[in-house]
């Protein structure tokens, strides 16, 4: 198998499994339990959320375990919905766990500016300063686009919100452990983030809560007031530690990551660009260093799938239900439904080859060129 779908999970780094196993055998107690094994798991779950708050250059106290960045983004959205102001600003190209947890305020009473993005996926800083308006509680807008890689300019975003009295959150479950990233020099009030997104295990991630921006969430899980009453629950201790683990990887091996990934991406890019009429979706310049997104036109995205077998790439986010519709972000992008569904993404990963690059350029090549053929 040769795996090209990273933006949609990575395989658990081995360090990160050593990591873990203890926890799922020795060291298994509840890290709520005041006897002596107890303690000493609680001890292991601050030193990760320690680890955690590392990464983000954070307090280990503004950091919350959740399941994931989905719920995670749950909490952080309608938590904050106690509040007299009831405006929302998001971006239309958004991961569906923000699209449709907006939604749901909506439903609650709450207005929800969807931004439009530029051809580039890059939203328009003036027309974000125009939509917030006085009763704007949040401004909400992903770091990384999990689909075409996107970088949206974070720093500047917050200094717009916080500007006009709004708080600022960014999902950055595709950017964590990728690129650096500094809570209290880009001004976030809000982060998300997801463990598998960076190699380590699935069902563990963190909402990081400023404690200058004085916010207030109400609890959306209550059973025992666990983690300073914000998420009830015992705590997933083997996935806690691999967490932290992830985070710590992640800072020694980040710089290196970065550039052999970057390099095996740009090889892949540019001999696909090849195939006549093929082109990125989205900024070539201000996005992830392991992702491409390159529409093929003439040809059904879903038939190549198939088509490359033990090949995996995707068509669109993993985290929406199956279906034949265009992906959302690349309409956004102002494709055309036929550009859209004839459009591949490619991520990367630590363990990308470039023999398995180099394969990948031939069997996609020759596959598309077929496919159009057979149209």
């Amino acid at each position: 198998m040769i795996y090209l779908d990273n933006n949609a999970t990575t395989a658990v780094d081995d360090k990160i499994l050593s990591a873990m196993l203890p926890y799922f055998t020795q060291q298994y107690a509840n890290a709520n339990s005041s006897h002596l094994l107890g303690l000493t798991i609680n001890e292991a779950v601050e030193n990760a959320r320690y680890q955690v708050a590392d990464l983000l250059n954070a307090k280990s106290t503004e950091i919350t375990f959740t399941s994931g960045a989905t719920e995670a983004i749950n909490l952080a959205i309608k938590g904050l919905g106690d509040s007299e102001r009831k405006h929302i600003v998001t971006v239309s190209t958004e991961h569906k766990a923000v699209l449709d947890t907006c939604q749901y305020m909506e439903d609650q009473g709450y207005i929800v500016t969807y931004l439009p993005v530029q051809k580039n996926g890059i939203i328009d800083l003036l027309a974000l300063e125009n939509a917030i308006k006085y009763d704007t509680l949040l401004v909400c807008v992903m770091l990384a686009n999990n689909e075409t890689g996107v970088l949206q300019p974070i720093k500047k975003i917050a200094e717009i919100a916080h500007a006009k009295g709004a708080f600022f959150m960014s999902d950055a479950t595709q950017a964590a452990g990728k690129l650096p990233i500094d809570v209290k020099e880009m001004g976030i009030d809000l982060l998300t983030l997801s463990a598998h997104k960076f190699y380590g295990p699935k069902g563990i991630g963190v909402l990081y809560i400023s404690a200058n921006a004085k916010i207030k969430l109400e609890a959306q899980i209550h059973g025992g007031g666990h983690q300073r009453k914000l998420r009830s629950g015992t705590l997933n201790v083997p996935g806690i530690i691999g967490l932290g683990k992830a985070c710590e990887i992640a800072q020694e091996e980040m710089t290196n990551d970065a550039k052999r990934i970057n390099q095996l991406r740009d090889h892949l890019e540019r001999e696909l660009l090849k195939i006549e009429g093929s082109f990125i979706n989205g900024s070539a310049n201000h996005r992830l260093y392991n992702t491409t997104n390159i529409c093929f036109p003439g040809i059904s995205s879903e038939k190549l799938i198939i088509a490359l077998q033990n090949i995996a790439v995707s068509n669109g986010s993993a985290c929406t239900a199956a279906t034949t519709e265009p992906s959302h972000v690349l309409k956004a992008l102002g494709l055309i439904d036929a550009d859209a569904l004839a459009s591949i993404r490619f991520s990367l990963g630590r363990f990308t080859t470039v023999e398995e690059i180099d394969l990948t350029i031939v069997k996609v090549t020759k596959l598309v060129n077929k496919l159009r053929i057979q149209q």
